[in-house]
């Protein structure tokens, strides 16, 4: 339910530290994992998790890219110069009203001046979630804006596959 949610990401966010060592706590594991190349690690998140992924790459957090799609931008921890190890893509619809311009702005301005390598691609009339093809009932159901875009979901797809092959080059 989008209360819950809501209240959950707000706690989460409001004790960053805890998200930070859950994370963290994630990431030793999956270093660990037989299937993982420990020195080739990349984070992806949507939504709430968007948001999770890029302040873990403003904390440093040792990895080689970050992917959000539609997460929120907003921080109380700015990146700062040199902080940022890896490339950041940002996915994110242009009607997003839950990540509103200026956010989008201060976001742009905060990676320039800590100068981050990052791409910002955002889909015209894409609303928030627009990878989910549940969305649109969603948003309905809860009078949430909200709504699938295939478009935007394939073309935020393909960027995300084309920004992992460079940073990690078949073969």
């Amino acid at each position: 339910h989008p209360e819950d949610a809501m209240k959950f990401m707000n706690e989460t966010m409001a004790s960053i530290d805890v998200a930070k060592g859950r994370f963290m706590a994630a990431y030793e594991l999956l270093k660990q994992h037989g299937t993982t190349n420990p020195n080739d690690i990349a984070a992806i998140g949507y939504c709430f998790g968007g948001a999770v992924v890029l302040h873990m790459a403003r904390f440093g957090t040792d990895l080689d890219g970050v992917v959000s799609f539609h997460g929120n931008l907003a921080t109380e921890a700015p990146a700062k110069k040199g902080a940022v190890k890896g490339k950041i893509l940002v996915l994110h619809g242009a009607e997003d009203p839950l990540v509103p311009p200026e956010q989008v702005a201060a976001f742009r301005k905060e990676m320039d001046v800590a100068e981050v390598d990052y791409v910002f691609i955002e889909y015209a009339g894409a609303q928030h979630a627009f990878t989910d093809p549940a969305a649109t009932e969603k948003g309905k159901k809860h009078k949430m804006p909200l709504a699938y875009d295939e478009k935007a979901d394939e073309e935020s797809w393909a960027e995300m596959s084309k920004f992992l092959e460079q940073l990690y080059p078949p073969g």
